[in-house]
């Protein structure tokens, strides 16, 4: 995932408008505070968001659409799994190589696992109940048993890993190798990787998502392309176009709709309307630099964090090209939904 506070493709904070297509803005839910962000993750049977920012994680009451907690002590936070059955969070501390094993109750971390270096995304894989945290730096995915938070296995994968999915059913887990335009198949009975699938003609993808029924993945890609991939043979079926900067995608069995979300400030709807078509169907304008994204299948909504940042001056301070700043306070996550408003 990208660090979001290296906002080089923005430099002035760009209005949301109302963009012709089956998704609008439905309402702000202002956050504050200073820091940047990563990843996010919807609870829908909780009705809880869950954001990353700065050195924290905030948790956001859906049915309120207001801030409800927070989770602490998660020094250099990226990525944020779920397990509600076994009521446990796992968030991936960064910057102290640890992945936080938390009560999703209290909101309290019980514990804290070893990982490589760096853990950036991170996955809960329900066919064996172990969470994977995939350590960029560390070229590795740390496997862990979701009940107990030790580590079980640590896996070698050969490149950078970016986010992954699992399908629990076929005992696999797929991770985008962002450096080697690969995607990693990892057997979960095993702990190895068992494929390594090339994504051409996409290069680089960041974001991927699954549609576990008609075994697809969904690949936001650097070149500015979605992939649709067979998840059953690494088989590229389908692209589409997308925008600059993508770091997220999601994807809705719901509306059989998968989604791009891009630092330039755009948003790709795309319909996975064959097994081997897929069409876009909207081009949602979103702020600059708002390029992870989470999906809530029961409500169709889709949640992107965003901030105002400081008009840039093209000032160059020590031979380098100085990074527009954050507005303090004006972190907030931006909701949309498929339901019309009124402009905002």
């Amino acid at each position: 995932m990208k660090n979001i506070l290296l906002p080089v493709l923005f430099s002035v904070a760009v209005a949301v408008c109302r963009a012709d297509g089956p998704y609008h803005l439905i309402k702000e839910i202002p956050v504050g505070g200073d820091g940047g962000w990563d990843g996010l993750i919807v609870d829908s049977a909780a009705q809880r968001l869950y954001v990353s920012h700065a050195t924290k994680v905030v948790v956001i009451d859906l049915a309120k659409d207001v801030v409800a907690g927070e989770i602490t002590n998660t020094p250099g936070v990226h990525d944020i799994a779920v397990a509600p059955k076994l009521n446990r969070g796992f968030v991936s501390n960064g910057r102290e190589a640890k992945a936080s094993i938390v009560d999703l109750k209290t909101l309290q971390t019980i514990s804290k696992a070893d990982t490589g270096t760096n853990p950036d995304a991170i996955l809960f894989e329900p066919g064996q109940n172990e969470v994977y945290a995939f350590n960029g730096r560390g070229q590795s995915a740390t496997v862990i048993a979701a009940d107990s938070g030790k580590v079980v296995a640590t896996i070698p994968l050969g490149g950078k890993p970016e986010f992954a999915e699992a399908d629990p059913a076929a005992g696999r887990v797929f991770d985008n190798l962002e450096d080697k335009s690969e995607v990693a198949v990892i057997d979960t009975q095993t702990h190895s990787v068992t494929n390594r699938w090339p994504i051409a003609p996409g290069e680089e993808a960041s974001g991927i998502a699954i549609d576990l029924k008609n075994h697809r993945l969904f690949l936001g890609c650097g070149n500015k392309l979605m992939v649709m991939m067979d998840s059953t043979d690494g088989k590229v079926l389908a692209s589409a176009p997308i925008g600059q900067g993508v770091d997220g995608s999601a994807f809705d069995p719901g509306t059989q709709l998968a989604f791009a979300s891009c630092g330039d400030g755009t948003t790709t709807i795309a319909k996975e309307e064959a097994p081997d078509k897929l069409t876009v169907v909207q081009t949602l304008a979103t702020p600059r630099g708002a390029r992870t994204m989470a999906l809530d299948p029961v409500t169709h909504k889709i949640y992107l964090p965003a901030a105002q940042f400081e008009a840039s001056t093209n000032q160059v301070a020590g031979g380098q090209r100085q990074r527009p700043r954050m507005v303090p306070g004006t972190f907030k996550i931006l909701v949309y939904g498929m339901e019309k408003s009124s402009s905002p």
